[in-house]
């Protein structure tokens, strides 16, 4: 990585900002049901923490409050279930900006302080130069750790690294190496595995990752679209049809590439989108039937080709995993993955990471991604804005 890391500036009795990503999915209770964003935050931290920073200030969103306060989106759960991993009292205060924030601050007892929901404020995703500013005017070292945001050009990703020196945490610094590493110089044989409901959200990823893989899986909803590219039935499964032509070409490219393309070729389908509904798996979709997984001969092949490989990124799930009933193909893909040996396995972030966590294989992984949006363009070749703000190593 060629950004610099808060290990390589001194930060000694200064007051550090952090850019956390704390976008974590709350229930009806406002409890916190996964907390995996907010202890990949404490390795910088406790870093921060360790190498005497005089205060280590957090900010990040929760949710889309649509530039007003909700009080359902205020970061008071996060700040209780950080401090019972921190093991440190965290000062939680109710606006991140203005001059009795940083009096706050300042007069606190506390060494980490957690700013309010950056959302509340129109001018965060506005990129807002004066908002940035008065954010960069409570510390006098900005780190960015919010890989989550990274692809989002905003005032706490972006526009706050002009007014101060700026490096990257811990956590960006490991997503740019396991996804950088596996996009530029993998361990071959490199595999992708790609599901998920659209094609149109893959296309520059496929296209990206067709000069750079050895084999591309595809599976779940987007599997349709291309199917239906080679004239196969698909019944009334989920298709983009105005992608059909776009999928005809992009395994045209693969071909030309030279690089194995594998589509799901039988299928758990149903008559309609209800665990109770007639079930049956098939080869060939007859009309009134839709696909909601991929079937035992698809999971064998896959396994197959996944066999042979050293470094396997997979991005989005094979069928629809959140009903048990259409869940079994993905599982048998994670369960086969978590039990390679000696092979990198990067989840990328989104539903691929959230079938892992479901069926209870977040450890078994090399690398789960906590950006869905910022991995999948990273993975398309896209530079992201949080990152390419930050300062360059010498």
């Amino acid at each position: 990585m060629d950004k610099k890391t808060i290990k390589d500036i001194n930060i000694k009795d200064k007051k550090v900002i952090i850019r956390v990503d704390y976008n974590v999915p709350l229930d009806k209770e406002l409890k916190i049901t996964d907390d995996r964003r907010i202890k990949e935050s404490l390795p910088t931290i406790t870093y921060a923490l360790k190498e005497g920073a005089r205060k280590v200030i957090l900010m990040s969103h929760l949710g889309r409050p649509q530039d007003k306060v909700v009080e359902e989106l205020r970061l008071t759960p996060v700040a209780r279930k950080l401090e019972k991993l921190l093991g440190e009292k965290v000062l939680k205060l109710d606006d991140c900006v203005g001059d009795a924030i940083r009096q706050k601050i300042e007069c606190s007892q506390e060494r980490v302080i957690l700013l309010e929901n950056l959302r509340f404020h129109k001018e965060e995703e506005k990129n807002d130069s004066n908002f940035a500013k008065s954010l960069a005017s409570l510390a006098d070292i900005y780190v960015n750790d919010a890989f989550g945001t990274a692809h989002r050009a905003h005032a706490s990703t972006a526009g706050i690294t002009k007014f101060l020196p700026s490096v990257a945490g811990f956590l960006i610094e490991k997503e740019i190496e396991y996804l950088g590493k596996a996009v530029e110089n993998p361990h071959r044989p490199f595999v992708v595995i790609m599901g998920g409901a659209k094609v149109s959200d893959k296309i520059t990823m496929i296209e990206n990752l067709l000069s750079k893989s050895d084999a591309i899986l595809i599976g779940g909803g987007m599997a349709y679209t291309f199917l239906k590219s080679q004239g196969k039935n698909i019944g009334t499964s989920k298709l983009e049809a105005d992608k059909v032509d776009v999928a005809r070409t992009l395994l045209e490219k693969a071909k030309k590439a030279k690089v194995k393309i594998e589509i799901s070729s039988d299928f758990v389908v149903v008559t309609k989108f209800d665990s109770s509904a007639d079930m049956k798996i098939v080869k060939d979709i007859p009309d009134g039937w839709m696909g909601v997984d991929i079937g035992p001969e698809t999971r064998k092949r896959f396994k197959d080709t996944l066999s042979m490989a050293k470094t396997v990124v997979w991005n989005g799930p094979v069928g629809v995993f959140e009903n048990d009933a259409f869940a079994q193909g993905t599982k048998e893909i994670a369960e086969y993955l978590a039990g390679l040996k000696g092979v990198t396995t990067i989840v990328g972030g989104g539903d691929s990471a959230a079938a892992v966590s479901k069926f209870k294989l977040d450890n078994k992984m090399t690398h789960i991604s906590t950006g869905g949006g910022a991995s999948l363009e990273f993975l398309e070749g896209k530079e992201l804005p949080g990152i390419a703000a930050l300062q360059d190593k010498k």
